[in-house]
């Protein structure tokens, strides 16, 4: 994946992702977390920094709407 920018990158994550909606939000977190430590180029976040805002979604409510707004927060 490193051939992507990171913008690109982020809108393959959030495709990918949001597939699980609205039948698995848990899922669709995990699918997003995982997509995101794939990107190896320029302009990528650290593994902390990743680390840290998955674990935010798992500190509230899962339903759909929550996941949604947590996926379409990544740029």
């Amino acid at each position: 994946m490193s051939e992507l920018t990171w913008g690109a990158h982020i809108a393959w994550c959030k495709s990918r992702a949001k597939a699980y909606l609205p039948n698995d939000p848990e899922q669709a977190i995990a699918s997003m977390a995982s997509d995101l430590r794939k990107y190896e180029g320029e302009g990528a976040p650290g593994s902390e920094v990743i680390a840290a805002l998955v674990m935010s979604a798992f500190l509230g409510p899962r339903d759909e709407r929550m996941v949604r707004k947590w996926i379409d927060g990544w740029n």
